[in-house]
């Protein structure tokens, strides 16, 4: 049931037909595991506290840096030098003391990440580098949870729903394989805050549709983002099938 105050709180997003009360409960009662609390975990965090998703597990073993703050909305001056999961945790209760928060604070190993997967019913890739992205992929679809994946670098940004309770649902491991040794990151190669705002508010947007099942959520497909131009791509993906990742998949 959802009270007086959360009716009143939600009661924008529950006048949409899409989510209506039912859908507002099926958000109450999701349990989500956000990796990165920065540049796209910052808009992940806020937007899907604001709609009310029941519980949030945070994950990030880093500390605010001054160099951050350009972009990682989440986190204010005052935070400078404290564990990132600290900092979003004290200004997600601001924005939302109704929901619950759990804290991850250590790097996540390949059995505390299985853990944590295991534990959730959906999770949001916010990380910024390949190692982290292909084995929260992995745990994803050994666990059968969907997993929406963002990625952002210099004016560019991507994002895709990785779901492997669908058989035709490919992985990030179909689109990217291996990866490759010279992938840069942010402190490399810059990137500007608006871009990853952009994209981690498409990847809450996503997440919201698969909690709430409304919509057609970006399954099979590669959202690319230009925002030199502002011009918005889409690429079809299949799944391979002698994948090594998604071939097994739980559930």
């Amino acid at each position: 049931m959802l009270s007086d105050e959360e009716l009143l709180r939600y009661s924008r997003q529950i006048l949409l037909a899409q989510v209506d009360v039912a859908g507002q409960l099926k958000l109450k009662a999701s349990r989500v595991l956000i990796v990165g609390l920065g540049g796209l975990g910052s808009p992940v965090a806020l937007y899907l506290a604001a709609a009310g998703v029941g519980e949030l597990h945070l994950a990030d073993f880093d500390t605010v840096d001054l160099t951050n703050l350009q972009r990682q909305v989440l986190h204010g001056t005052e935070a400078v030098g404290q564990p990132k999961v600290a900092s979003a945790m004290a200004r997600l209760r601001s924005i939302n003391p109704g929901i619950a928060l759990v804290p991850h604070v250590q790097a996540l190993d390949t059995d505390s990440l299985g853990n944590a997967v295991a534990s959730v019913d959906l999770v949001l890739d916010c990380s910024d580098n390949f190692a982290t992205r292909s084995a929260v992929n992995a745990a994803c679809f050994k666990q059968g949870k969907p997993l929406v994946s963002g990625a952002a670098i210099r004016l560019e940004g991507q994002l895709s729903v990785f779901d492997p309770r669908l058989a035709s649902s490919p992985c990030y491991h179909c689109l990217y394989g291996y990866g490759s040794d010279a992938e840069l990151t942010c402190s490399e190669a810059g990137v500007l805050g608006p871009l990853v705002g952009m994209v981690g508010s498409l990847q809450a947007l996503e997440a919201l549709k698969v909690l709430a099942g409304f919509g057609e959520p970006l399954i099979g497909r590669l959202l690319l983002i230009d925002g030199f131009t502002s011009r918005f791509r889409e690429l079809r993906l299949k799944r391979d099938p002698q994948c090594p990742v998604c071939q097994v998949r739980g559930g």
